[in-house]
């Protein structure tokens, strides 16, 4: 089964602090660590990396971060976004603080279903 890569795109509330802004985008990371594997207990997540919006062509829509995430499996992504304890918290803290997040997962060299 290929790998699974997690794309999170967040466009934060303008109001935000940056101080505020930073501890989200450093708890994101974290989820590397955090999210355990309910079988082995241990981390699933592959890799995790992420930050600021660079592009100048223009047509962000207002977003201005993006996370990679890359799981082993589609079962482990399933378990992250369905059940993981330490995602769903992170998800509830999360999601008052975006006007929006944009989700995109794909598996890398396939293009049909």
């Amino acid at each position: 089964m290929p790998p699974i890569v997690h794309v999170v795109f967040f466009q934060f509330k303008p109001d935000l602090a940056p101080t505020e802004r930073q501890e989200l985008c450093d708890r994101m990371l974290e989820l590397k660590n955090s999210c355990l594997h309910p079988r082995s207990e241990k981390p699933y997540i592959r890799s995790s990396v992420g930050g600021l919006d660079r592009s100048i062509e223009g047509v962000q829509g207002g977003i201005t971060h993006a996370f990679v995430v890359e799981f082993a499996s589609q079962e482990d992504r399933d378990y992250y976004v369905h059940e993981d304890p330490a995602h769903r918290a992170f998800v509830e803290l999360m999601l008052p603080k975006l006007v929006k997040a944009q989700i995109i997962d794909f598996s890398p060299g396939v293009f049909s279903p």
